[in-house]
């Protein structure tokens, strides 16, 4: 995934790590929902790789970019532009929903 080649994003430093059109994932270590998401979201993007796909773990280090993002639900996806938030999605999604979502959304922001 592409994350492992950035920086971590913190809630000082987010506005300039998510440039561009960006899909943050964020999950909890024990949720099984989370576990089963970010494989669809990485397959996803290995189809297209027009996003850069982020993954953000919610644990004590990322808790204030947490609060601040108002996340209350994992797994969360939310697509960024420039560091401003676009749209999200809370809850698991199949596959074949959270693709078309993705699609109708990054295509809109490319235009």
């Amino acid at each position: 995934m592409q994350s492992s080649k950035l920086n971590q994003i913190t809630l000082e430093n987010y506005k300039e790590e998510l440039k561009g059109i960006n899909v943050v994932e964020i999950s909890g270590e024990s949720c099984a929902n989370c576990l089963t998401l970010l494989p669809i979201l990485y397959n996803i993007w290995e189809q297209r790789k027009d996003f850069t796909l982020r993954h953000i773990e919610a644990d004590e280090s990322t808790r204030d970019l947490i609060n601040a993002w108002e996340i209350r639900t994992a797994p969360t996806i939310i697509i960024f532009k420039d560091g401003v938030e676009i749209q999200r999605c809370k809850g698991f999604q199949p596959e074949e929903i959270l693709e078309l979502w993705l699609d109708a959304k990054i295509n809109e922001l490319k235009k």
